[in-house]
């Protein structure tokens, strides 16, 4: 990885970081250039229109971080309630492994704080949970489902998941997610269509 490239990846992961710790309004750009390490003109030279482009550009790689996670999952196992079982259990490993602080959920900082404040925020959190939402979709019609009760299920998994993360993080404990894995084959085979 180039220097330039290093140096951006420390921008973002600060700035992911930072707004995840202590929210989007609380952290402020010299914040994120000093704990970076980078000089303030590579911060305007990467994101030159500040904040409100860096942390739509660290909400884009947090959804593509985890489309490409569900799409490993998706392909390791046949069957799509144990994929999603264990995706459910990787993050509760990860949240625990990063003592449920480093560990950055989407729906903290940007679906709540930012979707407020900006309309392109907004707009790119609905683009993450629908693409989320979509690879669950199509997962579960290439497994045989019908497709409009696919795309409803897609909204409850994250639904399901989003509160159960939300629950995790603040009790500082993994049960809240082990327990939401727990439900998906039901979640799966007798959610009625609506």
């Amino acid at each position: 990885m180039s220097e330039k490239q290093n140096t951006r990846c420390a921008i973002l992961e600060t700035a992911a970081r930072l707004f995840f710790t202590q929210g989007y309004h609380a952290t402020g750009l010299s914040q994120i250039i000093k704990e970076s390490s980078c000089p303030k003109g590579s911060l305007y030279y990467y994101f030159p229109n500040g904040k409100e482009e860096l942390a739509l550009e660290c909400i884009n790689c947090t959804r593509d971080l985890v489309i490409e996670k569900w799409n490993q999952k998706f392909s390791a196992f046949e069957e799509p309630a144990e994929a999603i079982q264990n995706f459910v259990h990787d993050m509760a490993e990860d949240a625990e492994k990063f003592d449920f602080q480093g560990y950055m959920p989407f729906s903290f900082w940007m679906a709540v704080e930012t979707s407020s404040i900006s309309d392109t925020l907004r707009a790119a959190g609905q683009d993450v949970f629908a693409a989320w939402q979509a690879v669950i979709s199509e997962r579960l019609v290439s497994y045989g489902m019908d497709e409009a009760k696919a795309k409803e299920i897609g909204v409850v998994i994250i639904s399901l998941l989003e509160g159960a993360l939300i629950l995790t993080l603040t009790n500082r404990d993994k049960q809240p997610l082990l327990s939401a894995a727990k439900c998906i084959p039901y979640v799966i085979n007798h959610c009625p269509s609506f």
